[in-house]
């Protein structure tokens, strides 16, 4: 009876530091940005005395930075579409299909796990200047979305295999075309798992740095982790103000991730149920 309740206070102990390590650094920078940076220096660690609005409000009456959120959403939502939409095509050929090459195919492309995409930035920035897209967020968006389509094909072949043969017999025999079959039946069965993968090609596409600051130059373009670097090194001795600029762009990401946690979760847990 005793190692019962030790195991549940030490799993309640764990879950409350990792909060901790998470909670205490968003706060501390959320209260900083309240300071200016005198403020900051002198008492690093004391409420804002006087609070201080402007660096936030300074920050949201900037044009510059809802044109980085726009496009950090646009090319997010792009991303996921495209992804999400070649996937599901793929994955269908993949789970319900028997052809020659099936297994070496699909093995080709969950061979692209394997490999990053720092291992393709020479070659892929080639091809986007032979290409005409650099500077256009095409140039970011499609790599994304082939960089996305491993894993993407990986977890809707799986949960598109559970999907009983029957079902697809019971409508070939009412007149229902393959097509058919997968866009008025498998798909509306597979929202649990197009949204846990739409969810997955959004933050990852929300959080890339590397590729935007590679391929967009031109300042229209900039994402929000490209602006969160650029701000950086314009006020790079404003240390409030850096970070009332960070806290605001971490904003529509968590607010994105509270809304979709259920949809995530859900998502997994049933594509593992359903496994």
């Amino acid at each position: 009876m005793t190692a019962r309740p030790a195991r549940s206070v030490s799993r309640h102990l764990l879950v409350w530091l990792i909060g901790a390590f998470i909670v205490v650094p968003l706060g501390y920078a959320v209260l900083s940005g309240f300071k200016s940076t005198a403020d900051l220096t002198r008492d690093p660690f004391g409420l804002p005395s006087p609070w201080r609005l402007s660096n936030y409000t300074g920050i949201l009456s900037s044009g510059a930075f809802w044109r980085q959120i726009a496009n950090s959403a646009g090319i997010a939502a792009a991303t996921a579409l495209v992804t999400v939409a070649v996937s599901a095509m793929a994955a269908f050929a993949f789970a319900r299909y028997a052809f020659r090459g099936r297994e070496f195919f699909f093995t080709l492309f969950a061979m692209g796990l394997m490999f990053p995409f720092a291992v393709a930035v020479l070659p892929l920035f080639i091809l986007l200047r032979a290409l005409g897209l650099l500077d256009n967020p095409l140039g970011v968006i499609l790599p994304q979305a082939a960089f996305g389509l491993p894993m993407t094909i990986v977890i809707l072949r799986q949960f598109f295999r559970t999907i009983p043969g029957e079902l697809e017999e019971a409508a070939v025999i009412d007149g229902c075309s393959r097509f058919g079959f997968f866009w008025r039946i498998l798909l509306p069965m597979a929202r649990p798992a197009l949204g846990t993968v739409s969810v997955l090609a959004i933050v990852t596409s929300w959080n890339n740095f590397f590729l935007p600051l590679l391929v967009l130059t031109d300042p229209k373009w900039q994402t929000i982790p490209v602006g969160v670097q650029q701000f950086q090194g314009q006020y790079s001795t404003n240390y409030a103000l850096v970070l009332a600029y960070i806290v605001l762009a971490m904003v529509p990401a968590l607010a994105f991730y509270s809304v979709a946690e259920r949809q995530l979760i859900g998502g997994l847990t049933a594509g593992a149920t359903k496994g």
